[in-house]
C-alpha cells in the first residue's frame, strides 16, 4: 500500500517510523512549516520532516489545505503533490492543519487518524493532558476514519491503556505514541483485505480536550490537593506548574496530594520544608512539592531546591493570578 503521512510532532514521527519500519511506501509527507525554536530561535524542522528527510522521502509543508483559504498557492502545491502521489490512505497524527474535503476524499481509502484517546472522550488537541487532568483511569489510542467533523469519525479499531497514578503527560504520551504506531499498521493491514468494520462513535459520553494554554500553569492554591495534584502531571512536560514566592517564580514538577484537613494553613501557606518536600495548604488537604525549579535554575528535588531557596513555615505562595504574571 502507498500512504501519504500527515504528522508534526515527536508522536506522529513514532507512528512514521512504525509504518517505514513495516514496509509500507510513503511517498509523501505533509507536516507543518519549520518554526523558530531554541534559545537562538532558528527555524526548526519538525520531528516527522527530519525522519522523512532521513529516509529521502519528499516533504510538502503548506501553511493551508483550504484552496479558497488565506494561501491557495500553498494549497494547489499540496493538491499537486498529492495526486501525484496517487496513494491508497493518508495517515494523519497530530498534524495541525485542518482537512478540507478534497483531502479527505483523494486517497481510495480515505484519511485514517490516530487519535490518543477513547472516543469520544476527549476529542480535540489535548486528550493525554485532559485525561489525566480529569483523573481518568484509563485512555487509549482509537484510529479514526476521518470525516470534516472535529474527530467525529467512525471508529476502525480502539485499544485500552491504563493510566498510572504517577503518570506524566510526557511519560503517558510515550506509550500512547507506541500503541498509536502499532495500531495503525494492524488497521492498514486489514483495510488491505478489505475486514475493516467501522463504528459510529456513541452519542453520549463527547468531552472536548481544548488546547492547552500557558496561563493554566498557574497553580490555584484554593482547589483541592488531589486536583492541583493531577495538575501538576498534567503540565508536565508543558507549560509545567507554577507558583510564586514574592517576586520568585518557581516551577512545580512533582508534587503528590496528602489527606490532611487538620492544616490550621491558609490556601498557598507553607507547613513545612524539609528534605522530603515542602508541604503546602490547600483548599482541601496538603500539596507536597518534591521537585521544583527556579526562573533560570536546574529542576532539582526537593532537599537540593531548598540549599539554595530557603522557604519557611508561614510563608504563603502565590495563587493563579500572582503566579501568572510573575511566571510568564
Amino acid at each position: 500500500m502507498k500512504i501519504i503521512f500527515a504528522g508534526t510532532p515527536d508522536f506522529a514521527r513514532v507512528a512514521l517510523q512504525r509504518l517505514l519500519d513495516a514496509g509500507f511506501s510513503v511517498p509523501l509527507v505533509l507536516t507543518q512549516p519549520d518554526r523558530p525554536a531554541g534559545r537562538g530561535m532558528k527555524l526548526q524542522a519538525s520531528p516527522v520532516k527530519q525522519l522523512a528527510l532521513e529516509r529521502h522521502i519528499p516533504v510538502a509543508q503548506p501553511r493551508s489545505l483550504r484552496l479558497d483559504g488565506k494561501f491557495p498557492d500553498d494549497a494547489a502545491a499540496a493538491r499537486e503533490a498529492i495526486e501525484a502521489a496517487q496513494a491508497d490512505a493518508m495517515v494523519v497524527a497530530a498534524y495541525g492543519l485542518i482537512l478540507p474535503r478534497w483531502v479527505l476524499d483523494s486517497p481510495r481509502l480515505g484519511c485514517l487518524n490516530i487519535h490518543a484517546s477513547l472516543l469520544p472522550r476527549w476529542r480535540g488537541a489535548a486528550p493525554i493532558h485532559r485525561a489525566i487532568e480529569a483523573g481518568d483511569a484509563q485512555t487509549g489510542v482509537t484510529i479514526m476514519q476521518m470525516d470534516a467533523g472535529l474527530d467525529t469519525g467512525d471508529m476502525l479499531l480502539t485499544e485500552r491503556l491504563a493510566i498510572q497514578h504517577d503518570d506524566t503527560t510526557g511519560a503517558l504520551h510515550d506509550r500512547l505514541a507506541t500503541l498509536g504506531g502499532r495500531l495503525i499498521v494492524e488497521a492498514l493491514e486489514i483495510a488491505a483485505c478489505g475486514g475493516l468494520q467501522p463504528q459510529q462513535q456513541p452519542g453520549d459520553g463527547v468531552t472536548y480536550a481544548h488546547k492547552i494554554e500557558k496561563a493554566e500553569a498557574a497553580l490555584d492554591w484554593s482547589a483541592p490537593a488531589t486536583t492541583l495534584a493531577r495538575r501538576v502531571r498534567a503540565f508536565h512536560p508543558f507549560p509545567g506548574a507554577a507558583t510564586a514566592l514574592g517576586d520568585d517564580a518557581i516551577k512545580v514538577w512533582a508534587a503528590h496530594a496528602v489527606a490532611d484537613t487538620a492544616t490550621g494553613g491558609a490556601p498557598g501557606e507553607v507547613l513545612a520544608a524539609n528534605a522530603d518536600g515542602i508541604r503546602v495548604a490547600t483548599g482541601d488537604g496538603v500539596l507536597v512539592l518534591t521537585e521544583l525549579q527556579r526562573a533560570g535554575g536546574k529542576r532539582l528535588v526537593a532537599a537540593d531546591f531548598l540549599r539554595g531557596f530557603a522557604l519557611q513555615p508561614g510563608q504563603r505562595l502565590a495563587c493563579a493570578a500572582a503566579a501568572e504574571k510573575e511566571t510568564h
